[in-house]
Parts: C-alpha cells; sequence; structure tokens
C-alpha cells in the first residue's frame, strides 16, 4: 500500500485568546493528518473554530499548545522570511474577494504573484506588466469566464464576477494549497454551484484544498472529506460518502449551557 505524503499535520494543537474573564479557547486537542491533494470541507456553525484553524494552517496564528507541520517542518519553528516563503506556496479566497476596487480585473489577478516580488517589481508590474505577466493573468481571467472583464475595474464587477477574479488571484500565485474561508457566503444561492465548480474544480485541481463552510450540501457535493467542529475540537473526520444525517443533527445542536464562546 503506497503512503502518500501528508501537507500538513497537527499534533494535539490548542490556541486560547485572551478575554476579560482570562483565557478563551479558539481550538483545542486538535489532531489532524491532511494529505497532499486531498479537497476537505470543514463544517460546524459559527464559532465553531473554523476560521481559526485555517488561520493555524497559513501560519498567521500560531498555536499556544501543540505543532502544526507543513511537509515535515514544524511551522512554529520559521522566522519570518521562512514563512514568507512558506505562504507563497499557500494560496487563500476568502468570504469577501480583497480586490483593490480602483485596479482592474487583470491587475487584481496579477496581485497573486505580490509574494513573490520585490516591492519596487510589484509596482512596475501591476503598472505595466511584462508580456509574459499579461498573458498570464489574461489566462487565469479566461479559466474563471472573465476574459472580457479583463481591464473593467473591480468596484465595477458584480459579487460573483469579484469572487472570479480573486481565484483568478489564486491561479496566477500557483500555490500548492488553497484555504478558503466561507468563500461563498456573500454570493446569491443561484451564483454558490457555478463558483464553487471553479473553485473545487479550476483551482483545486493538482492542489491541496482546504475550506471552512456553511453549506453543507456544497461540502457534501465538492470534498472528498469532512471534518466536523463544535466548540473548537474536531468531532468527526469522514469521507464525505460517511457524513450522515445524525452526524450533522449532533455537529450543528444547540451549544451546551455554559459552553465557551468567541472561536471563529
Amino acid at each position: 500500500m503506497t503512503v502518500l505524503p501528508s501537507t500538513y499535520s497537527l499534533r494535539d494543537v490548542a490556541l486560547a485568546y485572551p478575554s476579560r474573564s482570562g483565557k478563551v479557547a479558539a481550538v483545542h486537542g486538535v489532531n489532524l493528518d491532511i494529505v497532499r491533494g486531498e479537497r476537505i470541507g470543514i463544517l460546524g456553525a459559527s464559532g465553531a473554530g473554523k476560521s481559526t484553524l485555517l488561520r493555524l494552517l497559513n501560519a498567521t496564528l500560531r498555536p499556544t499548545l501543540g505543532s502544526v507541520q507543513f511537509e515535515g517542518e514544524n511551522l512554529g519553528r520559521y522566522r519570518s522570511r521562512d514563512l514568507r516563503k512558506v505562504r507563497r506556496r499557500i494560496g487563500i479566497v476568502f468570504q469577501q474577494p480583497q480586490l483593490v476596487p480602483s485596479f482592474t480585473s487583470l491587475q487584481n489577478a496579477l496581485c497573486g504573484k505580490l509574494g513573490s516580488w520585490s516591492l519596487l517589481r510589484s509596482v512596475r508590474a501591476i503598472a505595466a506588466p511584462s508580456r509574459e505577466e499579461r498573458e498570464s493573468a489574461f489566462a487565469a481571467l479566461d479559466t474563471v469566464g472573465l476574459a472580457n472583464k479583463a481591464n473593467v475595474r473591480a468596484d465595477e464587477l458584480s459579487g460573483g464576477q469579484q469572487q472570479r477574479v480573486a481565484i483568478a488571484r489564486v491561479l496566477v500565485q500557483d500555490p500548492d494549497v488553497v484555504l478558503a474561508d466561507e468563500p461563498f457566503s456573500a454570493l446569491d444561492p443561484g451564483l454558490t454551484e457555478a463558483i464553487a465548480g471553479l473553485l473545487f474544480g479550476v483551482a483545486a485541481q493538482k492542489r491541496t484544498l482546504i475550506a471552512a463552510l456553511h453549506d453543507v450540501e456544497v461540502a457534501l457535493a465538492h470534498c472528498q472529506r469532512i471534518v466536523g467542529m463544535r466548540e473548537g475540537r474536531i468531532v468527526f473526520d469522514l469521507r464525505a460518502g460517511e457524513v450522515t444525517p445524525e452526524r450533522l443533527r449532533e455537529l450543528y445542536a444547540r451549544p451546551r449551557a455554559g459552553a465557551r464562546e468567541g472561536a471563529a
């Protein structure tokens, strides 16, 4: 039996935020292995710890306890310069596209390369991209169906078009891992399936994709594995076909009296 390499390995991970009453646990006792190339959906109610987990995977947060390993290396031991190199390999799609409103779609797509460029090159490339840079961004926009919007400002696009540009930006970045934090929450229901098809199809091709989702149907339709989180803990980690209605009811049941609050 061939053992596939792990992209992430989390062991006994906990993270607590300070509060007026002491410390509030955002995640606690998390153990998780993610194999290269997997598509994983993280489900759970608001405050379950999904977004916090993604920030740990991106190394924008460091655990209070335990270790987060990326391809065998403990991210907690990395210095800032090394973390920057790691983050070049991790693309992020947010709930809000986080585009530069005054930039065109093409310029926003080019921003996927900012982590690899110096400040001077970034300014030059965004203002006057080379032929190769322009072709790369245009190809990404074409892939998400927005080639005809390449020269349109981001603030003139619809919400669905803006999220497509955000996916094009990830394609230009060409990362090994894509993290998505509630990427469809701001979209009309009719657009969700189309954007999900792009994210889980085009953007996830040959990449590891981990998405925190509120839409159970999207997660079950597009993800291989489902991780259920409740009150900062992983309560199940199953193949999508093994997630039963009973499991979901337990996952989204109302919190116990006195349960901790504050996790993202």
